[in-house]
C-alpha cells in the first residue's frame, strides 16, 4: 500500500483493496467474454445481439475503471492484467467453441448474472467497513450490470 492522506484507516483500506482486486479480475474476464460473443456471434439475430455485446464490453470497461481507479485512490495497486485476471476470476468459464446467438446469450447472461451477484456482496462488504465511497461505486456497477443482464435475457425470451 502507498501512503495516502485519505482518511479512511489502514486497515480498512488494505481490506477494501483486496475485495475490490478481486472484482477487478472479474470485471477484466468479463470485458473479455463480451468480446468473445461480440466477435462470434451468428445466426438471425446477429446484428441486434453483435451490436448488444459490443455494449455490454463498453460497460464493463467502464467498470474496469471505477474499480481499478478506486485501488488505486485508496493507495493499493490496480491489478488488472489478462493473466491476473486468469487466476482470479471466479467467473463461469466461457465457452470458445459455440456461434449460435441463444448460447451466446446463455453464456453472457450466466457470467453477468454472477457478476451481478459478486458486486452485491461487495456492496454490503464495504458497507460493513464504513466505506461509503466503495459501496456507491458498487451499486453504480450493479445498477448497470442488472440492466445489460435484462437485456441479454430478453433474448431468451
Amino acid at each position: 500500500m502507498y501512503k495516502t492522506k485519505n482518511d479512511l484507516p489502514e486497515k480498512v483500506r488494505t481490506q477494501v483493496v483486496t475485495l475490490l482486486q478481486e472484482r477487478l479480475a472479474e470485471a477484466v474476464d468479463l470485458v473479455t467474454q463480451a468480446k468473445q460473443a461480440h466477435w462470434n456471434v451468428k445466426g438471425p439475430s446477429f446484428i441486434a445481439l453483435h451490436q448488444l455485446f459490443d455494449q455490454v464490453y463498453e460497460h464493463a470497461g467502464e467498470h474496469v475503471d471505477l474499480i481499478a481507479e478506486r485501488i488505486v485512490q485508496l493507495g493499493g495497486i490496480a491489478e488488472g492484467t489478462v493473466r491476473v485476471a486468469a487466476k482470479r476470476s471466479r467467473l463461469p468459464e466461457y465457452p470458445l467453441a459455440i456461434a449460435a446467438g441463444k448460447e451466446h446469450v446463455e453464456a453472457l447472461s450466466r457470467s453477468l448474472a454472477y457478476f451481478g451477484e459478486e458486486i452485491r456482496k461487495g456492496i454490503d462488504q464495504a458497507d460493513e467497513v464504513n466505506d461509503k465511497d466503495t459501496d456507491d461505486i458498487f451499486t453504480e456497477i450493479s445498477r448497470s450490470i442488472d440492466k445489460d443482464l435484462w437485456f441479454v435475457e430478453a433474448h431468451e425470451q
